[in-house]
């Protein structure tokens, strides 16, 4: 008994160690579920452990007792400070001479959850664009959406800017960040097994529904398609993302080439640019990178010989960044 109350005392240290931490760094990208109603249950949790370990009279317990109770107390007086800190940060942004701001600004595209937050700073030249995916349509329309872009650009206008770049990620398959209530389209790779002409066709096809969807809301830039080989090796279990196996079009580079060739020719018939990626060779490399670094060690010859076709032809066929 005594020492399953010792086991639970050091999980108590611990956890709350980890508040500490979570709370002072709750802007962290790696915690984004903490926002909103994340921070709220967080301080909660915080305050009542606090409580409890006061009631139970651990403050009276000499001076481990009453650091554990300070333990406690600290990720709310932490949350605020990094809120805090954060906040500082943003007016100095906000009030930073404006040459230097749209110098910079140009370099930026930014996701956004907050309308009135991200239409200040395309307003005064912070940015140059807005990234659009499922949480700007989730528990909304594809009408609000619309409405909310071109208010944007509207401010952009009005501040005598030019327009913003607006982009999304809608690849088809597994990367169809506003489907619903756009058409959620299959995969590239799907067509890799087809006659070529056939093939060409639909990938075309598809470029020209996303385009067009993608143009109706007001999307310029859409970030796909994803030019990278499809890997031989397995999957790893710590790739979380980057997922090139299950999203690359082929491992022949000429099927990937004249496929995402007609498919951003469907894009670029309908307004809308493309954005080739990830990077040549990208898709020999297990680690997921959107969290870990990663070596690329291949010869550049041999690079040249297969990774790489697909972004020179691509590139040299099309209008695609």
């Amino acid at each position: 008994m005594q020492s399953l109350k010792r086991i639970g005392l050091i999980l108590v240290w611990l956890a709350g160690i980890a508040f500490v931490f979570a709370a002072a760094n709750k802007n962290d990208p790696y915690l984004i579920s903490l926002r909103g109603t994340g921070n709220i249950a967080l301080a909660t949790a915080s305050v009542v452990v606090a409580v409890l370990l006061i009631r139970r009279g651990y403050w009276r317990r000499g001076v481990a007792g009453r650091a554990l109770t300070l333990l406690w107390c600290l990720p709310l007086l932490s949350m605020l400070g990094a809120h805090a800190a954060f906040e500082w940060r943003k007016q100095r942004v906000l009030r930073a001479d404006a040459a230097q701001v749209r110098s910079l600004g140009k370099h930026f595209i930014v996701g956004y959850s907050s309308f009135p937050e991200v239409s200040v700073l395309a307003e005064k030249g912070l940015i140059s664009g807005v990234y659009i995916t499922k949480h700007n349509v989730a528990g909304s329309s594809a009408t609000r959406l619309k409405e909310e872009i071109s208010a944007l650009q509207a401010k952009r206008h009005a501040a005598g800017l030019p327009p913003l770049i607006v982009a999304a990620d809608q690849e088809g398959g597994i990367v169809s960040h506003l489907a619903p209530p756009l058409t959620k389209l299959p995969a590239l790779s799907t067509l890799a097994s087809l006659a070529p002409d056939v093939r060409a066709e639909k990938a075309q096809t598809f470029g020209r529904t996303h385009g067009q969807e993608l143009a109706a809301l007001g999307v310029s830039l859409n970030l796909a398609p994803v030019l990278d080989l499809r890997p031989e090796l397995k999957r790893s279990r710590f790739d979380f993302n980057t997922l090139i196996g299950r999203r690359a079009i082929s491992d022949d580079p000429a099927v990937v080439a004249e496929i995402a060739r007609a498919y951003v020719n469907g894009l670029e018939a309908s307004g809308v640019g493309a954005a080739v990626k990830h990077f040549p060779g990208l898709g020999r490399v297990r680690a997921d990178t959107h969290h870990f670094s990663a070596d690329l060690d291949t010869p550049l010859d041999e690079l040249e010989a297969s990774d790489w076709i697909p972004f020179r032809k691509v590139l040299a066929g099309t209008k695609g960044n």
